[in-house]
């Protein structure tokens, strides 16, 4: 037995209005035209997010920090 809950959202006019000429066009109710369309889109796997080095001009860590410790680097920002 599958359960069902019953919630309420807010969707455009236009939006409701293709869903439910497609729902029509289909033979298919709008509920399930709904479950299925949000059961495909939450098959899809989530797009990886582009990580982007941030780059600050300069001439790199001073030679105080340059074969140091990350908690060296840490201890000093904090102190």
């Amino acid at each position: 037995m599958v359960a069902h809950m019953k919630t309420t959202i807010e969707i455009a006019d236009n939006l409701l209005a293709r869903a439910k000429d497609r729902a029509k066009a289909r033979g298919v109710t709008l509920r399930s035209l709904i479950e299925e369309s949000l059961a495909v889109t939450l098959d899809q796997p989530l797009p990886k997010a582009e990580v982007r080095p941030v780059i600050f001009g300069g001439k790199g860590l001073s030679r105080e920090f340059e074969d140091a410790s990350w908690e060296k680097i840490r201890g000093s920002i904090y102190s």
